[in-house]
């Protein structure tokens, strides 16, 4: 795989995810570097970044497509507008992820990519693994069972991604706990983001709105300038 992302963290944070998930990348910070290694060394699949200094992801898409380079091509882009959308897909681009994404979409839509252009392969099949019995953890009316990954408030069950699963966790572990950002990046993503990443407010957004029911009081709770803790009101 080659990946083309020129924000260093994201770089990083994409480029180990995608390692620990088996994948074997190549990451480059720009466009030119980009279509330099596209040509050295052909990849299975590309993930380009649409924003980059110099050449930028579509003008790399466009150039790879124009040379008759048909390898499938997953385009991550912070721009929410059809219209930009549009301009990726017409630019050669098989499929695109908004920023900020969860890392288990992307690797849904590579496996996707890779059905479609090598159908014969098999691609990413669970094998099954004997698991010793359910350990709940519970706090604050939450409970979760690590090793089905699953949990509940009370009685009704949430639906969460692997990574809204994993933030949850270590909060309900936590409970009571203020947890600082660079805490919760490094056990979540193994990578800071930085003072001006969104990404953990993103996921704790998402996370509210799964698990505040109407009338339901407020469980995680943002302590300014520090991060955020689990607690009951």
């Amino acid at each position: 795989m080659l990946l083309a992302e020129d924000d260093r963290a994201i770089r990083h944070a994409l480029e180990r995810a995608l390692t620990l998930e088996g994948y074997q990348v190549t990451a480059v910070a720009d466009g030119v570097e980009a279509l330099a290694h596209a040509h050295r060394t052909p990849p299975d699949v590309l993930v380009l970044d649409v924003m980059m200094p110099g050449i930028d992801g579509l003008q790399v898409c466009r150039v790879l497509r124009a040379e008759g380079d048909r390898t499938p091509i997953l385009m991550l882009t912070a721009l929410v507008e059809t219209a930009d959308r549009i301009a990726g897909l017409d630019a050669g681009a098989d499929d695109y992820v908004v920023k900020p994404f969860d890392v288990e979409e992307v690797f849904a839509r590579l496996r996707a990519l890779l059905r479609r252009t090598n159908p014969g392969a098999v691609v990413d099949v669970p094998k099954p693994v004997a698991t010793p019995p359910a350990r709940y953890v519970e706090a604050a009316g939450l409970r979760m069972d690590p090793q089905a990954r699953r949990a509940w408030r009370g009685e009704r069950e949430l639906e969460l991604t692997r990574t809204e699963f994993e933030l949850l966790e270590l909060l309900v572990r936590n409970a009571g706990i203020v947890l600082d950002h660079a805490t919760i990046y490094d056990r979540i993503w193994g990578y800071d983001f930085g003072p001006g990443s969104k990404n953990l407010a993103v996921y704790v957004g998402y996370l509210r709105r799964k698990l505040d029911a109407p009338g339901a009081p407020q469980l995680i709770h943002t302590v300014r300038g520090v991060g955020y803790v689990l607690r009951e009101e």
